[in-house]
């Protein structure tokens, strides 16, 4: 589905960039041309390279949550994410560690503030993503675990089950996930211990079980 440009999202003055193939309401146009603002279409490699990290999302899905990253693309651009796809770009069989473990790196770098991850259950996208250091993977299905992890648990990834919810139940997850802060407070002494477990780990042997 295309981005649709409205008169909200018209800035003042300057420059607006668009990715290809963009639709403009007509009075979103009009507002453009009587601000003197530059609308520039850019291809998708071009448009990550604009996009700041804390308004990028990373986005991915093996063959069995194809069909619902697709339904929630739409949604993240009308929230205002900028969305790095990472794949499947088709349904066709795929593993979903090289998906996950693609999706979360991007957090992990930097690059992206958040990510979501849909796969058959959710399941083995999560383990995936939280061997990754920095990564908090939560899945999520249901508004409450959805508001608890990242309310509780700072959770910077969230994964979906594609094959045991709805696309109705997804939106809505995922849309209670993005909407709810972190809290703070206790919990962040909690997260630094999940911190601390990480580091440990990090540098493993087997003294470290005994320590």
């Amino acid at each position: 589905m295309r981005r649709v440009i409205t008169e909200q999202d018209v800035p003042r003055e300057g420059v607006l960039h668009v990715p290809v193939g963009t639709i403009f309401t007509p009075s979103a146009r009009d507002l453009a041309r009587d601000r003197g603002v530059q609308i520039i279409e850019l291809q998708p490699h071009e448009m990550a390279g604009l996009a700041r990290p804390e308004k990028t999302i990373a986005l991915g899905a093996d063959h069995g949550g194809f069909r619902m990253k697709e339904r929630l693309k739409p949604v993240l651009e009308e929230l205002g994410w900028f969305v790095r796809d990472v794949g499947v770009h088709e349904e066709k069989a795929v593993d979903y560690p090289d998906i996950a473990h693609a999706a979360a790196s991007l957090v992990a770098e930097g690059k992206a503030a958040l990510a979501v991850i849909v796969d058959g259950a959710g399941i083995g996208s999560a383990m995936t993503a939280n061997k990754i250091p920095g990564i908090r993977a939560a899945l999520c299905y249901d508004k409450a675990s959805a508001r608890n992890s990242r309310e509780h648990n700072h959770a910077n990834v969230l994964t979906l089950g594609g094959r045991l919810l709805t696309e109705s139940q997804a939106e809505e997850v995922l849309r209670t996930w993005l909407a709810t802060p972190f809290a703070g407070g206790r919990h962040q002494s909690r997260i630094d211990k999940i911190s601390a477990v990480e580091r440990r780990y990090l540098t493993w042997t087997p003294q470290n079980l005994k320590d």
